[in-house]
């Protein structure tokens, strides 16, 4: 069994929670969310916001000027390899509780249909508005970088995240 190894990145100004499903081998071996060097995540934020990202203190100092909060879904489970399959033996992070702790949180943002099963399954009686980015793990490529970045940049920043 792996446990989460990061504490959620969250503001008092966080409007929206993105949520991914459990961080990656490389995530692990780097210490800090997506850290797999292919993923897009980051660049994606970069590219929509303007801002640079080239350190972890740039990345935290994004989401908070984006009014961004980060975690995962799954606190600990069972598993071989970094992707979603293959994970086992699910026990989810207590979503409600921090959204309890941070009531400014409107909005949930999945980066995994994972994510977003795990998260129906045990908070399905939650009221908050939620909705599926597109992934940005590089085995994810049904849509372009480019286009992963106009939904990305909708859903966060011209629908009034600012």
């Amino acid at each position: 069994m792996q446990e989460h190894p990061f504490k959620p990145i969250i503001f008092k100004n966080s409007k929206t929670l993105i949520l991914g499903s459990f961080p990656s081998i490389k995530s692990f071996e780097n210490s800090f969310y997506y850290a797999h060097p292919k993923n897009q995540f980051w660049k994606i934020l970069s590219a929509i916001s303007g801002y640079p990202i080239n350190n972890k203190d740039q990345k935290i100092w994004l989401l908070k000027e984006l009014n961004l909060a980060l975690w995962d879904m799954v606190k600990s489970c069972d598993r071989e390899n970094s992707s979603d399959a293959n994970l086992q033996n699910v026990v989810p992070n207590n979503i409600e509780a921090l959204l309890k702790e941070y009531p400014q949180i409107k909005q949930i943002a999945f980066t995994s249909r994972f994510a977003q099963k795990v998260f129906k399954k045990y908070f399905k009686n939650l009221k908050i508005e939620q909705f599926y980015l597109p992934s940005p793990s590089p085995a994810y490529a049904a849509i372009s970088f480019e286009d992963k970045c106009k939904v990305y940049k909708e859903k966060l920043i011209d629908l009034g995240n600012r």
